[in-house]
């Protein structure tokens, strides 16, 4: 399934709730089924700065493609990096580097968020697009 596949898929799970809360509830289901960070990389360098609370954040390349594993001490922000790690982690940096993620303006994620949590779901994405882009160069000089 490629990325776009997996945004509408989102986008789907999400039309089916009508209150906000129960997208949160969602959100937190989501965040408990997040396939959790290795204890070893719960330092301060995947740390990602920006966010109310603590979300580390690791990426590793295999086979060409890049895998995200992540973690946070909140439940809704841990929904939230997980909503991302499901969407685009498996695929190649050039295909993370084009995706439009339009699905978080879709489901109304970015609209629904504290000021606090909205800029650490920018951050977020720009940490993956840094990782997908130091990620790229590597591919090209091999």
């Amino acid at each position: 399934m490629n990325i776009a596949e997996k945004e509408q898929d989102v986008m789907e799970e999400f039309s089916v709730f009508e209150d906000w809360m129960d997208k949160y509830s969602y959100l937190i289901e989501l965040g408990k089924d997040l396939p959790l960070i290795n204890e070893k990389y719960k330092t301060n360098q995947h740390l990602i700065s920006g966010c109310q609370s603590r979300v580390w954040l690791y990426a590793e390349l295999k086979d060409g493609k890049m895998f995200l594993s992540a973690d946070s001490d909140a439940i809704i922000t841990k929904g939230i990096v997980s909503l991302l790690v499901n969407v685009l982690s498996g695929h190649t940096p050039s295909e993370i580097l084009e995706a439009k993620l339009d699905f978080l303006d879709q489901i109304g994620l970015k609209e629904h968020l504290s000021p606090t949590r909205a800029n650490g779901l920018s951050s977020m994405v720009k940490q993956i697009m840094l990782y997908a882009r130091v990620f790229q160069i590597k591919l090209k000089e091999e």
